[in-house]
C-alpha cells in the first residue's frame, strides 16, 4: 500500500527499451484461488489464461489474450468470467490497435475496439466500439509491450522501481492507469530453478529473471487513487516471458502455474 505521491515517469524516461528482444511464444496459466479478504464470499476459483505473443520490432507485436475463470460462492452459485482481448502495438510504440470483449455467463459486459496513436503533442485515441468518439489521453503514455521492455530495461539497469502511465484499451476503452513497477534482486539462471513448463526450455537457459510486483491504479479526474485496482506478481525473464503468477484483486488473490510454454522462432527483422 502506497503511503505518499506516486511520481509517474515519461515514457521515453531513462529505461530505453532499444535493444529488448521479446521472444514469440504461446503460454498457458493455470488459476487457483490463493486467498479471500473483506469477507467476500468466495468458495473456490478456477480457470487459465491464455498469452500468445509474436511479432518483433520492425513488424510490431501482437497479443491474443484470454482469461476463462469460473468462481464459486457457496450454495451452488456460479459465475463464468470470459475476458478476451488482441492488440497490435507498433515497434516504436507509436500506434496501437485494440478490441476486447467480457462476458459474464451468456451477458457480454463490454466490447471495445478502437485505436491509438502518438506523437510529440500526446496520445489521440480514437473509438469505434461500444460507441465513436475520439479523445486526447494526454502526453507520457506507454502501450503495453513497451511496458514490459522498460520494466527489463530498468531492471537491466539495477533500477527496483519504475512509474508509468499506460494506455492498454482495457474496460471502456477510456481508462488511464497509472502503473508503479517494483524490480526486485535477479534470479540467476542456476538459482530456484522452475519446476512449471518453464523447465528444461533451452530458449530460457542462461538467462536471467527478476521479480516484479507491477500494480495497476486508476486515475480518476487526474487524481490518483491510493489503493491499487489490480497488482501483479510475476517472475520475468530478459526475453519478455512471465512464470510464477500471481493476481490480486483486493477482495481475493488468484495464482497461475504456466502448464504450458510453446517458444517460437524469432523473425529476424528485414
Amino acid at each position: 500500500m502506497m503511503s505518499g505521491p506516486l511520481v509517474i515517469a515519461t515514457a521515453h524516461a531513462a529505461t530505453d527499451p532499444a535493444g529488448i528482444k521479446l521472444i514469440p511464444h504461446r503460454a498457458i496459466y493455470d488459476l487457483k484461488l490463493k486467498s479471500v479478504r473483506n469477507g467476500r464470499a468466495i468458495e473456490s476459483v478456477s480457470g487459465r489464461i491464455l498469452y500468445d505473443f509474436t511479432g518483433n520490432a520492425c513488424d510490431g507485436y501482437a497479443l491474443e489474450f484470454r482469461q476463462v475463470s469460473a468462481l464459486e460462492s457457496g450454495e451452488g452459485k456460479s459465475t463464468l468470467s470470459d475476458q478476451e482481448t488482441k492488440t497490435w502495438e507498433d515497434g516504436k510504440a507509436r500506434s496501437f490497435r485494440f478490441s476486447s470483449r467480457n462476458r459474464l455467463g451468456e451477458k457480454v459486459v463490454s466490447n471495445v475496439v478502437g485505436k491509438a496513436s502518438r506523437d510529440g503533442r500526446g496520445l489521440g485515441v480514437a473509438l469505434t466500439k461500444p460507441l465513436k468518439k475520439s479523445f486526447d489521453a494526454g502526453v507520457g503514455m506507454a502501450f503495453p509491450t513497451e511496458q514490459i521492455r522498460r520494466i527489463i530495461a530498468a531492471a537491466r539497469d539495477g533500477q527496483t522501481m519504475l512509474a508509468l502511465p499506460v494506455y492498454d484499451g482495457s474496460e471502456d476503452g477510456q481508462k488511464i492507469y497509472d502503473t508503479l513497477a517494483v524490480i526486485g534482486k535477479p534470479i540467476a539462471p542456476d538459482q530456484d530453478v522452475p519446476t512449471d513448463a518453464a523447465k528444461g526450455k533451452p530458449q530460457l537457459k542462461g538467462l536471467t529473471r527478476w521479480p516484479v510486483t507491477l500494480s495497476y491504479f486508476e486515475r480518476t479526474d487526474k487524481k490518483l487513487d491510493k489503493i491499487p485496482t489490480y497488482t501483479l506478481d510475476f517472475e520475468l525473464y530478459e526475453n519478455g516471458i512471465s512464470r510464477a503468477l500471481t493476481i490480486d484483486y483486493n477482495d481475493f488473490v488468484l495464482t497461475g502455474v504456466m502448464s504450458s510454454l510453446d517458444i517460437r522462432d524469432t523473425k529476424a527483422c528485414k
